[in-house]
């Protein structure tokens, strides 16, 4: 295991119950549109680990970043880990080589939910989406 960069998140957020999934991110104050939110924090592991992880569960905190390396944001984790999946989100990923940068799709109220659009997911389209939006796909 790799730890990653410096992550750091610029936008503080609130976890409390999610509409979406278990636990959920909110903006404290208003986030503007297109500004970076933040990193997310975990460990660089290699896909074979990877692999390893996500047998049989259903969560988990994980992102490819190349087709050898992937970031395990189960340990060392940050508050960003929270930001559930929506079929209409209102941020945004950026995978690079060595982190996963989180940036709003526009503006984001001081209270509101932050979701991403996972897409490709290691579930294959089994887990159904519980996102709510007019034009949920129905899995993840």
């Amino acid at each position: 295991m790799i730890p990653t960069p410096d992550y750091r998140i610029i936008y503080p957020l609130r976890i409390a119950k999610s509409r979406i999934a278990g636990k959920g991110a909110f903006a404290i104050q208003i986030i503007p549109a297109r500004r970076k939110i933040g990193d997310l924090g975990g460990v660089i592991i290699t896909m074979r680990e990877a692999r390893k992880l996500i047998r049989n569960k259903k969560v988990i905190n994980l992102v490819e970043l190349d087709d050898d390396l992937a970031l395990n944001a189960s340990a060392n984790p940050n508050d960003i880990r929270f930001i559930n999946h929506s079929c209409n989100p209102n941020t945004y990923m950026r995978v690079l080589k060595d982190r996963v940068e989180f940036y709003a799709l526009r503006a984001i109220r001081k209270g509101e939910e932050l979701s991403c659009d996972y897409g490709e997911t290691h579930h294959e389209g089994t887990l159904p989406c519980r996102c709510g939006a007019a034009n949920c796909r129905g899995y993840i």
